[in-house]
C-alpha cells in the first residue's frame, strides 16, 4: 500500500481517566504518566507511535492529576517550526456551554472538538488510548478507514476468552465490517457468540484448541467531517458504552486487525508483569527497535555507576549508583540508588526525580533510595522512597491486596508510595 500523507491526519490521547485500577501510581500521577520501563511514561507509546507513523499532529486530553503529565510532554516533544507539526494539551476547562468536568471518552472528545477540528487541513482524527503497549503503524488504519468507506473504523485485537469481561468485544463478517458490539461482557453464554470461528483462527494461526474473542483496543478513526457532526448530535459520554453500540445498523463500521503484540496496561499486575517482559531475552515488546525507537524526555543523566554488581536479565537505566548489589529479572529507574548487600529479584525500581543532597555525617534520616541489605521480590517501589536498611519487601505471607502504612498490596504485589518512607528493619 502506499504511504498516506499524515499531515492530513491528527491523533487525540485521551490522557484523562482516573486509573483507578493502577493506584497507588496514580495516586499523584494520571495513568498516561506513570513510568514504565526505567526512564519512559506510558504516555511515550502512543506519542512514539505518531512520530514514527508520520503523525505529527498531536492532541493530549488531560484531566486528573494532570500536572506531571503535562509537565512531561511539553519538556519531551518540540517540533520545530518547519515541520507543520504540534503537540498541545488540552486541559479539562469550565466553560460558558458546560460546567462539568470530562465524564468518559466521546464527551472528552466533544468538549475539545472547537480546539481540534480548528485545524483546517485536517480530514482525519485517530483517537487513541494513553495507557497501552504496543506498536502499530498508523497510516494502515486510515487507509483500511478510507478503502473501507466506513464512518467509523475500529482497532481489534485476538485476546483470550478468560479476558474478554475486561474489554469490549465486536463480532465481524467476512470483509471485517463490525455485525455485533459488547461493552465488557460478564454472562459466559453471551461471551460465546463472540468466539473467534475456526476458520478465522486457522488462517490467523491460532490455537484450533483454544477459545478466543476480537476486543476493542480504544483506537477509532474518524473523518473530521463525521466526528464533528456526532459530537454535534449525542450527548453520550463514553465510545465503548455507547456511542459504538448506538451506531450498529445505522453507520458503517469497520474493524482494523492487530495482529502484533498489546496490552492494556489497567491493572498493578498487568504493569507489573509488562514492565518484567521487557527485562526478558526475548521480550513482546521490545524497546531496542532502532526503526520505531520509543522517544522519552531528555534528562541528561550520567552514565550509571555499577560497583562489584551481580546483575542478570535486567534494565539499568541512567544516573544509578549501586554498590555490592545483586539485581535479577528487574526494572531500574533513573537515578536509583542501590546500596551494598541488598537483593532486588523480579521487582520494578522506578528510581527517583532528583538527587538528593548525600549527608557525610550520621544519618539523621532515611534518605531516598534503597538501604544496605535490603531484599526486595516482586515489588514496585515507586519514584522517590526511601527504604531503610535491612528491609524484607518479599509480601511473606502471600496476601493479594492490603494497605498499609506507605504501601500497598494489589494482586500480589507490593507496591510502595511515591515518597513513602520504609522504616529499618521492615518486614512486609
Amino acid at each position: 500500500m502506499n504511504k498516506l500523507n499524515m499531515n492530513h491526519v491528527a491523533a487525540i490521547i485521551l490522557g484523562g481517566g482516573q486509573g483507578t485500577r493502577l493506584f497507588p501510581l496514580t495516586k499523584t500521577r494520571s495513568k498516561p504518566a506513570v513510568p514504565l520501563g526505567g526512564k519512559y511514561r506510558l504516555v511515550d507509546i502512543p506519542v512514539s507511535n505518531c512520530i514514527n507513523s508520520g503523525i505529527k499532529k498531536i492532541f493530549v486530553i488531560t484531566q486528573f492529576n494532570s500536572e506531571s503529565l503535562n509537565r512531561s510532554v511539553y519538556e519531551t516533544y518540540k517540533f520545530d517550526h518547519f515541520s507543520h507539526g504540534y503537540i498541545r494539551i488540552l486541559a479539562a476547562e469550565q466553560s460558558m456551554e458546560s460546567k462539568e468536568w470530562l465524564q468518559g471518552t466521546a464527551d472528552a472528545i466533544r468538549k475539545n472538538i472547537k480546539h481540534v477540528a480548528a485545524d483546517m487541513n485536517v480530514e482525519y482524527f485517530l483517537i487513541l488510548s494513553g495507557d497501552q503497549l504496543y506498536r502499530m503503524d498508523y497510516d494502515q488504519i486510515i487507509i483500511r478507514h478510507q478503502e473501507s468507506q466506513a464512518d467509523v473504523t475500529i482497532a481489534l485485537t485476538v485476546v483470550d476468552k478468560e479476558k474478554a469481561p475486561e474489554f469490549g468485544l465486536a463480532r465481524v463478517d467476512d470483509t471485517g465490517d463490525i455485525q455485533a458490539f459488547i461493552e465488557k461482557p460478564k454472562d459466559p453464554s453471551l461471551i460465546e457468540t463472540y468466539y473467534i470461528p475456526p476458520s478465522v483462527k486457522e488462517s490467523e494461526g491460532l490455537d484450533a484448541n483454544k477459545d478466543y474473542v476480537l476486543a476493542n483496543m480504544g483506537i477509532y478513526v474518524f473523518s473530521k467531517a463525521y466526528l464533528c457532526s456526532l459530537m454535534e448530535n449525542t450527548d453520550e459520554h463514553d465510545f465503548g458504552k455507547h456511542i459504538i453500540p448506538s451506531l450498529l445498523g445505522k453507520k458503517k463500521l469497520t474493524g482494523f486487525f492487530h495482529n502484533a503484540y498489546w496490552e492494556d496496561i489497567g491493572t498493578i499486575r498487568a504493569f507489573y508483569e509488562a514492565n518484567l517482559d521487557l527485562t526478558s531475552t526475548s521480550p513482546h515488546f521490545s524497546l531496542f527497535d532502532i526503526e520505531q525507537p520509543i522517544y522519552a524526555q531528555p534528562l541528561f543523566l550520567p552514565p550509571s555507576r555499577l560497583e562489584q554488581c551481580n546483575i542478570n536479565n535486567s534494565l539499568i537505566s541512567e544516573g544509578c549508583i549501586a554498590h555490592n548489589v545483586t539485581i535479577n529479572g528487574s526494572v531500574i529507574g533513573v537515578r536509583s540508588i542501590i546500596n551494598e548487600g541488598s537483593t532486588i529479584n523480579k521487582s520494578i525500581i522506578m528510581g527517583a526525580d532528583f538527587y538528593e543532597k548525600r549527608a557525610t555525617e550520621k544519618r539523621e534520616r532515611i534518605p531516598m533510595g534503597i538501604g544496605k541489605n535490603c531484599i526486595i521480590e516482586r515489588a514496585i517501589i515507586d519514584k522517590n522512597a526511601c527504604i531503610g536498611n535491612n528491609v524484607h519487601i518479599i509480601n511473606q505471607k502471600s496476601v493479594d491486596n492490603l494497605i498499609g502504612n506507605g504501601y500497598w498490596i494489589r494482586d500480589g504485589v507490593v507496591v510502595i508510595e511515591k515518597g513513602a518512607v520504609i522504616p529499618d528493619g521492615t518486614a512486609i
